[in-house]
């Protein structure tokens, strides 16, 4: 009973976030004159994108090395399959050739929205449900692929240990990123180009005849399906198979012991974990609207390690809370640091390109030392948490 009404208020929360976003987003165009950081083109809305790709890839993260224990950095390697998948199943057939211009076309004549477009129509209502359609099942699509060669690789690596597993796992995306760079394979993945023409999040805005934007959705799209795909982790996090995740990762010879199989459950994790990393491969290709190998570098990976040991390993809360913290940090809070800035005639020392990497570095360094489990531990955001801390702090003042 306690569990349905958590799922209850969660779906309503979530449902609240969403509709929030929908507004937030448009609020410009039903309130004119409103300051700049509510415009489209602001830093705020490219921080809320970011921040929604990486929160599920941070999530997925969290699943395998916070719940499972299983410490392994081959998150950019699965985003890049992810990525590709969906960019060569979505690019239209009329611009193949453009894309694959080097290579004299592309091997794939067709795509997945041209194929629904023979079936619904290409303009109007059937055009936008050939598009929907089309885009939902290239990202599911882009997930099966991640989570397949997610099995192929965990037959051997799994049995590995700690840093050993890491290790494979690094190696595993540094040699996926150079096949996929492979003019070989030009016909496929473009060689090193990158792939473009596919539809990104702001081809979900919807618009009039003319072209004119009506209500935009750029936003809202990430939002949606990071929501979705956390609230299925959450939702495994909480069930049997979770439960044996984390007796794994808290004593395997224990787990072992119960009955439950160690091989099994630590694939099981390894598979839905690349699964979703396939699909933040995806929506990040929308975000920066290509798939190029070159971005998916071993950096990445360690980027999100930090979101999840700076969010707390084995608090999906903490991951999502920490993302955007750190997405706003980079790419938008401390920005002023790398320009010249002058007060008066006076010239602020310091303040030049690349300064605002120090300070972020100072910044992650001071949250480690004063938050060594990191922001929330092992614990969850909740609104009944917030009320009892909120109440506690009351208590304490009388």
């Amino acid at each position: 009973m306690k569990q349905k009404q958590f799922n209850l208020r969660a779906f309503i929360g979530i449902a609240i976030l969403l509709l929030l976003v929908i507004l937030l987003e448009n609020l410009s165009a039903i309130i004119p004159g409103l300051p700049q950081v509510f415009q489209p083109t602001s830093p705020l809305f490219t921080v809320l994108k970011k921040a929604a790709v990486y929160s599920l890839v941070a999530v997925s993260m969290n699943l395998l090395n916070g719940f499972t224990g299983l410490f392994s950095l081959g998150q950019a390697g699965f985003m890049l399959l992810g990525a590709y998948t969906y960019a060569i199943l979505t690019v239209p057939a009329d611009q193949k050739e453009q894309v694959y211009y080097l290579f004299g076309g592309c091997a794939l004549k067709s795509s997945i929205i041209d194929a629904l477009s023979g079936i619904f129509g290409t303009s109007g209502q059937g055009g936008a449900i050939s598009m929907i359609l089309g885009c939902l099942i290239a990202l599911i699509l882009a997930g099966c692929v991640a989570a397949f060669f997610a099995y192929l690789i965990g037959i051997p690596v799994l049995r590995l240990k700690s840093d050993y597993l890491a290790i494979a796992t690094l190696g595993f995306a540094e040699i996926l990123r150079a096949i996929f760079q492979w003019q070989k394979l030009g016909r496929i993945t473009n060689g090193a180009n990158m792939i473009k023409g596919f539809p990104t999040f702001s081809s979900f805005n919807i618009t009039d005849g003319s072209g004119n934007v009506l209500v935009r959705l750029s936003t809202f799209v990430p939002f949606l399906i990071a929501s979705v795909c956390i609230a299925i982790i959450v939702l495994l996090i909480h069930s049997s198979y979770g439960r044996a995740f984390k007796a794994i990762r808290d004593d395997e010879i224990a787990a072992e012991a119960m009955g439950i199989s160690l091989f099994k459950h630590k694939m099981l994790s390894f598979v839905i974990s690349s699964f979703f990393a396939g699909v933040g491969g995806a929506l990040f290709a929308m975000y920066v609207a290509n798939a190029q190998a070159k971005a998916f570098t071993s950096v990445m990976t360690y980027e999100i390690l930090l979101i999840v040991v700076i969010g707390g390993i084995g608090s999906v809360s903490g991951s999502v809370l920490a993302t955007f913290l750190y997405v706003a940090c980079s790419e938008w809070w401390l920005r002023f640091l790398d320009s010249e800035q002058y007060i008066g005639g006076f010239k602020v020392p310091l303040l030049r390109n690349g300064f605002r990497m120090v300070v972020f570095s100072i910044v992650i360094m001071v949250i480690v030392l004063f938050f060594s489990q990191g922001i929330m531990g092992n614990n969850e955001l909740s609104l009944s948490g917030l009320m009892k801390l909120v109440s506690g702090k009351r208590e304490r003042k009388q």
